[in-house]
Formats: C-alpha cells, sequence, structure tokens
C-alpha cells in the first residue's frame, strides 16, 4: 500500500519526538491531545471553547453515532467536522473498545460482533467491512481498523485469539477502506491498531502483523484496561520499538498527565481520553500540583482559582468557592466551567511538552512538572470505569433475559 507523508517530524530530543500531521482539514501539532467528542460534541464545549483551549483534533465514536443521529444524517450534512461546527481535523475510534464494553450482551465471532444496542436494544452486526463503510460514511480524516480489545486480566489463549482476529479484521478493513476512497472527496487515513493484552510475544507478533500492512500510522490499543501502571509502561516499552519511526503513533486511551509524560518519552504522538471532562462533571480538576476534588466542603469559602498557575478564562475570573458552589447546585455552568478548565490543562500541558521537546529540554521538563504534581492513587481506569458502567446498565436491562440469546 503506497502512502503519502502523514507525519512531519520537526524535533527529536532523545526518543520525544515534535511533528505535525498533515491532514485534509489542517495540520495537527503532536504530540496531540485529542478531546473526545463521543457523539459529536465534546460535553459542556462548543467548538468556539475548544478553538479558545488550542485543540486542533477531536475523536469521534463509530459506535455512538452509527446508533445516534445515524450516519445518512452524518453524511448528508456534508460530514462530521460540519455536522458539528468544528471543521478542523477529526478521528472516529472503530467501536471496538465500546463493543468491548458491551461484551455480556455481544457475540464475537470471526465475521465481526452481533450486539444489542444500550439505547433500545436494537440488534446490529459490526463487521471490517461496515466498520469501514460507517467510517468513510461519517467523513473523518483519521480513521481506525476495527480490532477485538479483550478484557483485563486475558488468560494468553483468549488474548492471542484477540491478536489474529485483530489482524484478519485489519486486512479485511484496509481491502475495504481501498475500494471505498476512490468516492472519497478528500483524503481518508486508516491506522492499524496493535493488541495482545499484557503479554510481550502477543505484543511483538501482533505490532508486526500490522505494520506488515502499512498502514499510514499506527495505534496501540488495549492498555489502560485495568492492568497496572508500571504494566502499561512495560507493554508500551516493548511495543513501540517495531512502530515505524516515521509514521505516527497513537496510544488510545491513555490521559493522566504523567502517563502522557511518561509516553512521550517513549516517542508517542498521539492521545485520547475522556479524563477531562469526566472527572469535570464528577468534582474533579486537574491542576499544576495535581488534581483537586473541588466538590468537597473545604473548598466552600475558597476564593483562589481552581489552578493559582492557570491562565485560562476560568481560573482568570472564578473561585473554587463559585464553582463548587455550582455543582453542589447541580447548576450547568459548574460543569461547563470546570470542563473548560480541565479542556485547557490538557492542551496547555501539550503546549508545554512541545515547546520543551523544540529547545531541547523535554527530560528536564517532565522532572520539573511531577516534582510539583501530586499523583492521586485511583483504583481503576477511564476504560474500566466506562466498561463497567455500561456493563451495569445492560445487566439491568437483560437480567430476565436466557443466558443463551445472544
Amino acid at each position: 500500500m503506497a502512502n503519502h507523508r502523514l507525519l512531519e517530524l520537526l524535533t527529536i530530543d532523545g526518543s520525544a519526538r515534535r511533528g505535525s500531521l498533515h491532514t485534509a482539514h489542517g495540520a495537527v501539532q503532536t504530540p496531540a491531545f485529542m478531546p473526545v467528542g463521543t457523539s459529536a460534541s465534546v460535553k459542556a464545549l462548543r467548538s468556539d471553547d475548544l478553538d479558545a483551549i488550542g485543540a486542533e483534533i477531536i475523536l469521534g465514536n463509530t459506535y455512538h453515532l452509527y446508533l445516534r443521529p445515524g450516519t445518512e444524517v452524518i453524511k448528508q450534512c456534508g460530514g462530521l467536522a460540519k455536522f458539528n461546527g468544528w471543521n478542523k481535523p477529526t478521528l472516529t475510534d472503530s467501536g471496538g473498545f465500546q463493543v468491548f464494553s458491551l461484551r455480556d450482551i455481544s457475540r464475537i465471532t470471526d465475521d465481526g460482533v452481533e450486539f444489542q444496542s444500550h439505547h433500545d436494544g436494537s440488534r446490529h452486526l459490526f463487521t471490517p467491512e461496515k466498520v469501514m463503510q460507517i467510517q468513510h460514511d461519517i467523513g473523518a480524516n483519521i480513521i481506525m481498523a476495527f480490532d477485538q480489545c479483550v478484557p483485563f486480566p486475558a488468560a494468553h489463549d483468549l488474548a492471542e485469539v484477540g491478536v489474529h482476529r485483530t489482524f484478519r479484521w485489519a486486512k479485511r478493513c484496509l481491502d475495504e477502506h481501498t475500494r471505498l476512497a476512490g468516492a472519497d472527496n478528500y483524503r481518508i487515513d486508516l491506522f492499524g491498531i496493535v493488541q495482545g493484552s499484557i503479554y510481550k510475544d502477543l505484543r511483538s507478533q501482533s505490532a508486526e502483523q500490522i505494520v506488515g500492512l502499512d498502514f499510514p500510522g499506527n495505534a496501540i490499543g488495549g492498555l489502560s484496561v485495568g492492568e497496572s501502571k508500571a504494566e502499561m509502561e512495560d507493554m508500551l516499552a516493548h511495543t513501540i520499538q517495531f512502530l515505524p519511526g516515521d509514521k505516527p503513533r497513537y496510544l488510545m486511551g491513555v490521559g493522566y498527565p504523567e502517563d502522557l509524560l511518561m509516553a512521550v518519552s517513549y516517542g508517542v504522538d498521539m492521545f485520547d481520553c475522556v479524563l477531562p471532562t469526566r472527572n469535570a462533571r464528577t468534582g474533579n480538576v486537574f491542576t499544576s500540583e495535581g488534581q483537586i476534588v473541588y466538590r468537597n466542603a473545604e473548598y466552600a469559602a475558597d476564593e483562589r482559582p481552581l489552578d493559582p498557575n492557570c491562565d485560562c478564562m476560568v481560573c482568570r475570573r472564578y473561585s473554587r468557592a463559585y464553582i463548587r458552589h455550582l455543582y453542589n447546585q447541580r447548576e450547568i455552568t459548574g460543569m461547563v466551567l470546570a470542563t473548560y478548565h480541565n479542556s485547557y490543562f490538557f492542551q496547555h500541558l501539550m503546549r508545554n511538552i512541545r515547546q520543551a521537546i523544540a529547545e531541547k529540554r523535554f527530560d528536564a521538563f517532565r522532572r520539573a512538572f511531577l516534582s510539583r504534581y501530586v499523583i492521586y492513587e485511583r483504583a481503576i481506569s477511564p476504560a474500566e470505569s466506562m466498561a463497567n458502567k455500561l456493563n451495569q446498565h445492560n445487566h439491568r436491562k437483560n437480567r430476565h433475559r436466557p443466558e443463551n440469546e445472544f
């Protein structure tokens, strides 16, 4: 497969890289953190807000957009970037993780995945070909191959099945993507995904298989699903050595600041995570000194901004006391303000990372950041939290159905 040059590398500092992705909807500076716009909207933020915080690319979700509003609606409205008023680069994931999250009411075969909508219980079938058709109709700039993400922990034989299936599906995605590309109004780039759970032999095998298909970019999937931070770093360090240095490397679903810095140090270029928006909605914000739970009583009369070292429009104008008051009164403005701050924090962090790489001082920047940033203990990852929530919801809906119905 002949590929154009999607990634232009500008600076190398150790293994950290600064570059630029050249898409049909504009350039994206890397390393980049992509706000997650699951249903064509980054929760609580307008496109103007995303512009203001410096976001250059957002992520949409194939599974959710397929169900609502439906890909035909998005296609008729001119594609995702026009539909949601963003008009900048977009990436869509394949729905593979959502299928993983719905595994209690889905059936996986070599052909694809039959699943039940979490909205109305209707049944649907995702095949690699179908997923490519959906993403082409959505009209993102970067789309993802359909993969099988196995749960954690997973036995070696189950993870191996996932690796083999991910490779076969990747080849089918590539064939269908190539067939569809001639009808596109602009270039769409397809990324392959490496799987393998926490097994180095499977990660090696999967990486060699996916890289061999010569995608314009490659992603590392199946991490931040419940494994320890040490296991995640070990698998990343092992896997990334197989990924071509002249193509973008995307670590899926990872977003804690310390994890971003760790991954950048190994040469990762792209990230996404629901953390900035999800945490803001539940009373938690990121600051230069660590996370604070702004809903707590200790902030009831705190006149300081969320982060005294932040220059976002929220921190320039509003106090912790006020935002806490809004949260406790269930005023939507509180969620909007906290989400804006969190989203700005992540984009500002990425700008500082890029600047540090450009000036060949990334390692010193990382050490300085972590010296003042308090890392809180947490029980589960964002991905696992999402999976648990979906599975609990579906268990309640389907607890009276025969176990073999799906």
